[in-house]
């Protein structure tokens, strides 16, 4: 058995927080371990924050500070990768982050682990993981061998015992029900989050500052079909509060922000910004493990083009860097009309500009696009798009990421991958794939 403490530069940020090691018979745990403080883009598996530890021949397990498991990885012959691992997120989905060759991934959506999930979404790569008996076996009876490893491990210390109870208290259900509670209306879940929150693994917390949007696409399946509705600052410290009580002991793992639902930049500037800053102070991102701090939210090109110029200014000198994500789907309109999104294609093309505007003026914001994909859309679909994403650019941009969606959730095809490398090819901004990923 071996004890120690975190070293000195990172004591502040992990408030104290002492590292344990414990070994015994091929068994071996560590308790608050430090993982990397910092988001980053690289091409073998990086493991966030503050987290604890539990490996065996055939498994590892890891655990967040509030003792609920959110990674695992199997060692045995059978698993399909050993660089390739699970991730449950708070709404207790599991994750099946695949390497799918490294290079191809990253060019097709930007970083080097595909997210493959267990519901239906917008795939155009990926595989079957979950259908895999090895992956299979850890989502299911993770629980029965933390239970037995807790039962067995007479040799270890008493701290080292109370994290094993505690992390054999934490059952599948009571998971389920703490996924629940992040969403007590099921109306409110966040079905979808900006694309950009790949820039930090997803681990966001989300703040509903309004429901519903402007819009109601006859395309979309991912929004609620209501109209757009501002909730009241009231109901934002109230539910600050909730979540900051949700997340407990973890929230040090935490250093960003989902201002939801779909469509937050339609909100008043004094409310975004008002939930921004109570967020950051209430969460304390200033003393959170991993460094940085990030601001996400959605917006509609009505949104985008009604918004305050002065709000812009403000969101930049806030302590976040911000990415706003915009639905513009098409400058075509014939593609806007058989799509049912109620713009004009002169709209669509005004908001583009004003992305590409704002982008050149405020250096801690970044605001990127969404278009559609398919090859049953309108030829004038690609020719607009063309004509926005490479004829309106003399240079390429390292700003303004463009995300495509493939128009059908389906299963993954050469086809579109096709497409999409088709799209890329064409556009002078960074251009990925949208992955349709939820809280």
């Amino acid at each position: 058995m071996a004890s120690l403490t975190i070293g000195a530069n990172q004591t502040n940020r992990t408030r104290g927080f002492m590292e344990t090691g414990f070994k015994q018979d091929g068994l071996k745990i560590r308790i608050n371990s430090p993982g990397a403080d910092q988001y980053t883009k690289i091409s073998y598996p990086v493991k966030y924050g503050v987290y604890s530890e539990i490996e065996t021949e055939n498994v590892v397990f890891q655990f967040n500070l509030n003792h609920e498991i959110v990674r695992a990885r199997g060692k045995t012959a059978s698993w399909i990768h050993p660089q390739e691992w699970l991730k449950r997120t708070m709404g207790n989905d599991w994750i099946y982050y695949s390497s799918g060759g490294y290079t191809g991934v990253f060019e097709a959506i930007g970083e080097y682990y595909l997210p493959n999930l267990q519901y239906p979404t917008n795939s155009v790569i990926g595989g079957a993981p979950f259908q895999t008996e090895a992956v299979d076996t850890i989502v299911s009876s993770w629980h029965t061998t933390v239970q037995s490893i807790c039962n067995s491990a007479n040799g270890a210390e008493e701290r080292v015992k109370r994290f094993l109870h505690r992390a054999a208290s934490v059952s599948p259900e009571a998971l389920q029900q703490k996924g629940e509670a992040l969403f007590p209306s099921q109306k409110e879940r966040v079905t979808v989050l900006p694309p950009d929150a790949r820039h930090v693994d997803y681990d966001v917390i989300p703040l509903n500052i309004s429901t519903g949007c402007l819009y109601s696409c006859r395309f979309c399946r991912v929004k609620t079909g209501e109209d757009f509705k501002e909730k009241s600052r009231t109901a934002i410290k109230e539910q600050i509060l909730e979540l900051k009580d949700l997340y407990g002991r973890d929230i040090i793992n935490y250093n960003s922000l989902f201002l939801g639902q779909h469509d937050a930049l339609n909100a008043d500037k004094e409310l975004i910004l008002f939930a921004a800053a109570e967020a950051h102070r209430k969460f304390n991102f200033a003393a959170s493990y991993m460094k940085g701090c990030h601001l996400f939210l959605f917006g509609s090109v009505d949104s985008l083009l009604n918004a305050d110029a002065d709000l812009f200014k403000k969101l930049n000198d806030l302590d976040f860097a911000t990415y706003i994500n915009i639905g513009l789907e098409s400058a075509d309109q014939k593609t806007l009309d058989l799509i049912g999104k109620p713009l004009t294609e002169t709209k669509v093309r005004q908001a583009f500009q004003a992305i590409r505007d704002i982008n050149g003026q405020y250096e801690n914001i970044e605001l990127t696009s969404n278009f559609l994909m398919d090859d049953t859309l309108p030829a004038g679909h690609t020719e607009s798009f063309y004509r926005l994403a490479r004829q309106g650019a003399a240079t390429l941009h390292p700003k303004g990421c463009i995300y495509l969606s493939p128009l059908a959730v389906d299963k993954p095809s050469r086809e579109k991958l096709f497409q999409f490398n088709r799209l890329k090819t064409i556009s002078r901004f960074p251009t990925f794939l949208y992955i349709i990923q939820r809280l």
